[in-house]
């Protein structure tokens, strides 16, 4: 994941200042966690397979997958 990180961000753009970085990161991160299927996950977005594992086994969690998003996921 952190090479993935790296080719996508700093190997490829520059960045005037640390929030420019820290803009595109979080820009990054929520693409990859909400749009990007996974072959590994057959097929899945990160956030799908976890709901999915939440919908199976609840039991595996202290707190629903959403707690700390801000839209609702469904």
């Amino acid at each position: 994941m952190n090479r993935t990180i790296k080719e996508t961000t700093v190997n490829n753009f520059y960045y005037k200042t640390q929030d420019n970085l820290k803009d595109h990161l979080n820009s990054f991160i929520d693409a990859y966690n909400f749009a990007k299927r996974l072959k590994a996950l057959r097929g899945l977005t990160i956030i799908d397979y976890i709901y999915k594992c939440w919908n199976e086994e609840p039991e595996r969690f202290n707190n629903d997958p959403g707690h700390m998003i801000s839209v609702t996921y469904i």
